[in-house]
């Protein structure tokens, strides 16, 4: 299934998206929350996989495709080109860091450069999506606790991330992270260890990658993190970005108003997202 959350912002609606055709599923379940920790608790996947309904077309904008997680967790350096591309060592353990989940967008949702900080730059990353409680997660068992994937953009206001000793701010400005276009569940991915990633600037090929070579696997992520962090239905963990980000290059490349950025993972669908002056 794609699960997809559609209407204006705020007041979006659980559906799911069908070649291109999208089917209202509160037209079918009334009482159906919408996509976030009550949907995924309650075995909403599960109750809708049987749906017989096609859909209809729509001219309507795609929200994220999770409502209000508690927790929006990314990976830094977890592609070893990336790390070297910055002088950086791979590292260790798996380096966690936090976004707000107020900075989540949809997948064509203009990125807003913020007013207190500059040189902004995009990050493709393949995001997943936790679908039941968790704590000490076994690697064994950690497929299991998975509602789906999604494309995600980890958008970088640089000056911030490394002017402020710590990267929480740079990372979570207003509509620094486009997620979707759908969450699409693993039964639709033959081999998530094995997708290629890809992001542009206006026309431009700036990234490219495959999720064979993450220096922690999904697997690893999830006990590492559940260790000592209960994970909730709804959260997002974004995996980390390959090379070719721009803040890395000579000279350094930045976004402004104007560029259009395109994060495309291969089975996953795509986000284009126009870049706006500050508002």
């Amino acid at each position: 299934m794609r699960l997809i959350r559609f209407g204006n912002s705020g007041a979006e609606r659980p559906g799911l998206w069908k070649d291109g055709r999208i089917v209202d599923l509160r037209q079918h379940f009334p009482e159906m929350p919408d996509i976030g920790e009550p949907f995924f608790r309650d075995g909403w996947i599960q109750k809708i996989a049987g749906l017989a309904d096609e859909g209809h077309p729509m001219d309507v904008r795609l929200g994220p495709p999770v409502a209000r997680p508690s927790k929006l967790i990314c990976l830094g350096k977890n592609y070893l080109e990336h790390a070297q591309e910055g002088n950086f060592e791979a590292p260790e353990k798996p380096l966690l860091f936090a976004k707000a989940p107020s900075a989540l967008s949809g997948p064509k949702d203009p990125i807003i450069l913020p007013r207190s900080c500059g040189q902004v730059d995009w990050e493709v990353e393949l995001a997943l999506v936790v679908g039941r409680e968790g704590k000490r997660i076994s690697r064994d068992r950690a497929w299991d606790y998975i509602a789906g994937y999604a494309v995600m953009n980890d958008v970088s206001g640089r000056e911030a991330q490394f002017g402020d000793g710590q990267w929480f701010r740079g990372k979570s400005f207003d509509t620094f992270a486009p997620l979707g276009p759908a969450l699409v569940t693993p039964d639709e991915i033959p081999d998530i260890r094995n997708l290629q990633l890809t992001a542009m600037v206006d026309d431009q090929v700036m990234q490219t990658g495959n999720t064979c070579d993450l220096v922690f696997d999904i697997p690893h992520l999830m006990a590492y993190i559940s260790e000592d962090i209960t994970l909730l239905p709804g959260d997002v963990i974004s995996t980390g970005t390959p090379a070719g980000v721009g803040i890395f290059r000579t000279p350094p490349i930045t976004l402004a108003a104007g560029n259009v950025v395109t994060c495309r993972i291969d089975m996953l669908g795509e986000l284009v997202n126009t870049v706006v002056a500050p508002v």
